[in-house]
């Protein structure tokens, strides 16, 4: 298994008592295999990310990132871990507005300490797995929302993760243009061979996912094949 919780609780301060926010989340998700997790707002959903992202230290349970237990680890450990191994597509692209597309994924490779004209390559070859090529020197405002959600994707894979974290990758997008990121991931995913979790509030795109669930009140229920 590529990620897995087991047995996950988070809960937040609420007044005198906690407010469980992760109800002892278990998930499982096999590298080439995209999970969709889908609930109203305030579910658990961006709590679930965040804490399969390392980025919030559940209470109770334990998280595998990439066959890695993160238990224990401390801020830099994770961060490390992050660069490494996750890739994360935000909801909104937050593309810098001077950069080309090609420059925006050129720039994760800067960030990671990494040689930034050996990254053109690779830059160049992501664009081109996401339909792109011929958009590498387009800047934000020359793109579409849609070309722009494919940056955002091509930039999360820049470090050859074996994790991909989606939230909410078409809420800006018509169904069409929503439709064609979501194949796109289910795509990449398989190409490779991540293991994907893709938060969405859209259940028309959940047929093609390989495993659905649903987040209500922390709780998460298989919906599709386990």
């Amino acid at each position: 298994m590529t990620l897995r919780l087991d047995d996950v609780t988070l809960t937040y301060p609420d007044g005198d008592g906690r407010l469980t926010a992760l109800d002892r989340v278990s998930l499982d998700v096999p590298a080439g295999t995209l999970a969709a997790v889908v609930g109203p707002s305030g579910s658990g959903k961006s709590s679930l990310l965040a804490v399969a992202a390392t980025l919030t230290t559940p209470d109770e349970g334990r998280v595998v990132v990439a066959g890695r237990d993160t238990a224990g680890l401390d801020r830099a450990r994770k961060a490390a871990l992050r660069r490494a191994h996750l890739g994360i597509v935000f909801q909104q692209p937050n593309l810098l507005p001077s950069l080309t597309a090609v420059e925006q994924l050129q720039v994760m490779t800067h960030l990671s300490g990494g040689a930034v004209r050996e990254a053109r390559g690779r830059a160049l070859e992501l664009l081109d797995a996401v339909g792109l090529a011929d958009r590498a020197s387009r800047r934000p405002h020359q793109l579409s929302g849609g070309q722009r959600q494919r940056i955002n994707i091509a930039r999360a894979l820049m470090n050859d993760p074996e994790v991909l974290l989606v939230d909410e990758p078409t809420s800006a997008l018509d169904h069409e243009r929503g439709a064609a990121v979501v194949d796109l991931l289910v795509t990449l995913t398989r190409q490779r061979s991540t293991a994907t979790v893709m938060v969405t509030h859209d259940r028309s795109h959940l047929d093609r996912a390989d495993r659905t669930f649903t987040m209500d009140d922390g709780r998460l229920t298989v919906l599709g094949p386990a």
